[in-house]
């Protein structure tokens, strides 16, 4: 068995630590609540458990001397990670489906926070649930913390008095996006970092090396015509190295092409904020020849396991779809499952609509009509979201075995090109001196 450090909270909210052996974290939990106790850490191994900095029972030596001296960013930069969120839903669930008041856990919780921004929503959420709001009113209040799909789950937990559940079903959810966007992230890691390697060295080759080999040809052919190929290599140097003139004003060539990155990445996110930009950015992604497939089985995937989320908590559908086209992250997605929801509103099964809207998969489809008619529409979207995970693993493995041998392609032909380029002068050199 292993031993696990742990900090708790008494009936009192008095904070005690200890150390408990036990074959799991689980059955430490268990064991810390058979003391009458409300773990808020449990840890492995022997590091202690440290205490929240800042509580009340957090002992000062020195007197001012051991002052906690945190530097506090502007509002407007704080920021709350997924993953802070995801650990605070985990933990607010523990502590209240172990009977805790939610004011008390909602306490507890900001003594502990590390983020000043989340325990500024804490202290504040509290106080607004002793002034008589709601646990879903006091989250509206936070929007740049809490989203739709978490006040209105939060509400549909209040209602049904499964807070608990809800609480854990929402950190499952966040706990499987996030674990879904990090295996996207990681697979497009690698082929940003090859070709920002391959820019730099073909930048370096046109600035610095081929000029000196333009000098070394210039002397030695005397006046000869080069290759077509040699003046083609050699004419995006000169562009890249040299001047450029632009009627107005001369500006060094690298320094164009980087203004010109930097004016398109610009057009693209303000033509992002736009329906008519965003819609055509998102058809685009969809649509785009490798990463598209992997992208549109990402956005599906999100799709269903939302709107199962949502309706097993008790959301009604017409709210949940609501929430599902506000939380889509993608305009194509988002008209859809608007049109669903009209649909739908109308009296319609969900299943037509899905289809009529040419976006969702068959497979999709087919297991939406068997959860409406089953009644188990709910478990049936959550199968379809554990589908889809699998599918974007097997997309990623795929895409990451495709991308590099063409990644090796391309370099080489852009390196040989160069390289031939630079030969084909030579052969000619060496002929005459021969």
């Amino acid at each position: 068995m292993a031993k696990y450090q742990y900090v708790a909270m008494d009936a009192r909210g008095r904070e005690s630590q200890g150390e408990v052996e036990a074959e799991s974290q689980n059955a430490a939990v268990a064991r810390i609540r058979e003391k009458g106790l409300f773990p808020t850490s449990v840890t492995e191994g022997g590091a202690k458990a440290r205490r929240p900095s800042g509580g009340r029972g957090s002992a000062k030596k020195g007197g001012a001397l051991s002052k906690n001296i945190e530097l506090k960013l502007p509002s407007f930069l704080q920021s709350v990670k997924p993953k802070e969120l995801m650990v605070f839903t985990r933990q607010l669930a523990t502590l209240v489906d172990a009977g805790l008041p939610l004011v008390r856990s909602l306490e507890v919780l900001e003594k502990q926070e590390r983020n000043p921004l989340l325990r500024k929503a804490l202290r504040e959420m509290a106080d607004s649930i002793q002034t008589g709001s709601t646990f879903a009113e006091a989250l509206a209040q936070h929007p740049r913390i809490f989203n739709k799909l978490y006040v209105n789950m939060a509400k549909a937990g209040e209602v049904g008095g499964i807070l608990d559940k809800v609480l854990i079903r929402l950190a499952e959810f966040m706990e499987k996006a996030q674990k879904i966007k990090n295996k996207v992230t990681s697979a497009m890691v690698y082929p940003i970092v090859v070709m920002v390697m391959a820019v730099g060295i073909l930048i370096f080759l046109m600035v610095f090396i081929i000029p000196k080999f333009k000098e070394i040809f210039s002397e030695l052919l005397e006046g000869a015509a080069l290759p077509g190929l040699t003046q083609f290599v050699m004419g995006i140097s000169s562009s890249v190295a040299g001047m450029v003139d632009l009627g107005f004003v001369k500006v060094p060539g690298i320094l164009l092409v980087a203004l010109i990155v930097v004016v398109v990445i610009i057009v693209l996110k303000v033509a992002a904020k736009t329906r008519a930009g965003a819609l055509w950015i998102d058809r685009f992604k969809l649509n785009a020849p490798v990463f598209g497939p992997l992208a549109k089985k990402t956005a599906v995937g999100r799709f269903t396991r939302t709107l199962g989320t949502l309706m097993s908590s008790g959301v009604p559908v017409l709210q949940a779809l609501n929430i599902v086209r506000d939380t889509a992250g993608n305009e194509v997605l988002a008209r859809a499952v608007s049109s669903v929801h009209d649909a739908v509103k109308e009296g319609e099964n969900m299943a037509p609509p899905i289809e009529a809207t040419k976006v969702f998969p068959p497979m999709v489809i087919s297991m939406v009509q068997v959860g409406e008619e089953t009644g188990e529409l709910p478990e049936m979207l959550m199968k379809i979201a554990d589908t889809y995970d699998d599918e974007v693993d097997n997309a990623v493995a795929g895409l990451t075995s495709v991308i590099e041998p063409l990644l090796i392609v391309f370099l080489a032909l852009v390196v040989g090109t160069i390289v031939i380029a630079l030969f084909l002068p030579l052969i000619s050199i060496i002929g005459k001196l021969s």
